[in-house]
């Protein structure tokens, strides 16, 4: 069975015996490379948390400075000072890391350099209380997700001291991974026959919309179908390169395989068809480069702390500008800007603002929701046909109650879960989405070590869901709902308990 690492280094020979540490002191050994990347870390840290704020901030424009334009100069402070803490902190923390990621960019920053200019890349058309009100709610949300990881610190008795056995890990089963791989090279070869080759992969987004209309999947309301062939597209091949690479890097055995080679070759041809940034919107390729990242280098807090820093610049800086792709030569218009903050004003950044239409959405009549959306999200497979009533995606029905001719809108999970419970829902959904997050990192700082073995599924699975998580952040949750289910499948189909050398990774 594969040994954790659980404390720090090991010691001489002359010293005496290490003994264990307390759970809270994994991962905290201080070297010298350490306190240098510490160092470096600082100025960037300051950066995040006054600079760049307040250098929006005392830029010229025609927006108020008002409550409302306070309170997100004081959300974006803060989400600095907590992105702060992940990229100074001694662990690899990937899914609050990338939880502090997206508020930062897109709750954060992008939205205060709007209230500094006037301007916004969706109408906000209710009054200005609701858009204070949402900048608010926000806050308290990210509140909640703090109180959720400090909650997540309290271990049960007896648990924190070693003396339970701790649950076994869960790893990829080697037979039905090679089943995987064959589903993935069947789904993807669907995906590419049903649109018509692979050529239409590297032309724009919207020929791939247009070719998956044309083949009957995506019809009226209805995007079920869609959902399903985008899904087992991509999503099985992506989760198969992700644990042939991690067994190529961790195994000296499969690096002597060429079966092994060569089917990780074969999954990379696939993938930089299906999953490349042309024919994919900006948020998934996001969500492949993360889990590559971090799937290549498990154990590297210097690639952990580079990725968020930079992360940072590419979102605010090259982001906004990246949807070359997404128009085809006639209909593509580049943007043209005289300020540095116009692209953050006009581009993809609208969560803060459809979290205010959501709330006057709300408060013309509907009211609540009380989880039927979620509902929807859950059941996202089930046909209108079936289920006339079924919810549409929170952004479609906010947009089209505006009257707007572009209803592919995003919901972020505050107005998701403010519309379907309200105010202490949505306290509450994010305190849970923060002690999940927290419970999960702690477990993968503990077994994503040099000594794990090839097979252990959490040093893959989580890189994945940090990478996703800008997505489910954004929302709307139905319209991301459908890769969730389709990676579960995949999941569960390789997973297993068993660590003989018959059926694990080796």
């Amino acid at each position: 069975m594969a040994t954790d690492v659980t404390g720090p280094a090991v010691a001489p020979a002359s010293a005496p015996p290490v003994e264990p540490v307390d759970e809270s002191q994994w991962g905290r050994v201080t070297t010298p490379r350490t306190l240098l990347s510490r160092a470096l870390s600082v100025p960037l840290a300051l950066g995040f948390t006054l600079f760049l704020p307040f250098l929006v901030a005392v830029q010229t424009g025609a927006g108020a400075r008002d409550a409302a334009f306070h309170l997100q100069l004081l959300l974006t402070m803060y989400a600095g000072a907590r992105l702060s803490a992940m990229v100074l902190t001694s662990r690899r923390k990937l899914l609050q890391g990338s939880f502090w990621l997206f508020v930062y960019m897109a709750m954060g920053v992008a939205p205060l350099a709007q209230a500094v200019l006037g301007q916004v890349p969706t109408p906000v058309v209710g009054p200005r209380s609701d858009l204070t009100l949402a900048i608010g709610l926000v806050l308290l949300g990210c509140l909640a997700f703090d109180v959720g990881v400090l909650l997540a610190r309290h271990r049960p008795a007896g648990r924190a001291g070693g003396s339970q056995k701790e649950p076994r890990p869960v790893m990829a089963h080697r037979r039905r991974l090679q089943l995987l791989t064959g589903l993935a090279f069947l789904g993807s070869a669907a995906f590419i026959v049903k649109l018509g080759g692979p050529a239409v992969f590297f032309s724009s987004r919207q020929e791939i919309i247009a070719g998956i209309e044309e083949a009957g999947v995506s019809n009226g309301d209805g995007q079920a179908g869609q959902a399903l062939l985008r899904g087992f597209g991509t999503v099985p091949a992506l989760l198969a390169l992700l644990l042939y690479t991690r067994w190529l890097i961790t195994s000296k055995f499969a690096r002597r395989k060429v079966s092994v080679i060569v089917t990780w070759a074969g999954l990379a041809a696939l993938n930089l068809v299906v999953n490349n940034p042309i024919s994919n919107p900006r948020y998934w390729f996001l969500t492949v480069m993360f889990a590559l990242l971090f799937t290549v280098f498990p154990v590297s807090a210097a690639m952990y702390r580079v990725a968020l820093s930079m992360a940072v610049v590419i979102a605010l800086l090259v982001f906004p500008f990246a949807d070359r792709f997404r128009y085809d030569e006639k209909n593509y218009k580049p943007v043209e800007t005289t300020s540095v903050l116009e692209p953050m004003a006009l581009k993809d950044y609208d969560q803060i603002g459809m979290f205010a239409n959501t709330i006057t959405f709300s408060d013309s009549g509907p009211g609540h929701f009380y989880g039927r959306q979620l509902a929807g999200s859950i059941f996202f497979a089930v046909p209108r046909s079936v289920w006339p009533g079924k919810p549409r995606d929170t952004g479609v029905m906010v947009g089209q109650w505006m009257g707007t001719v572009n209803t592919n809108l995003s919901s972020p999970i505050w107005a998701e879960l403010w519309l379907d419970f309200g105010p202490l829902g949505m306290g509450a959904g994010l305190m849970g989405i923060g002690y999940a997050a927290a419970r999960v990192d702690r477990r993968y700082a503990r077994r994503a070590t040099r000594r794990s073995p090839p097979g252990s599924l959490i040093s893959v699975v989580v890189p994945l869901v940090a990478g996703y998580s800008f997505i489910l952040l954004r929302g709307p949750l139905l319209q991301a709902s459908g890769r969730v289910a389709i990676a579960a499948l995949c999941l569960a189909l390789v997973a297993t308990y068993r660590t003989d050398r018959h059926t694990t990774l080796r």
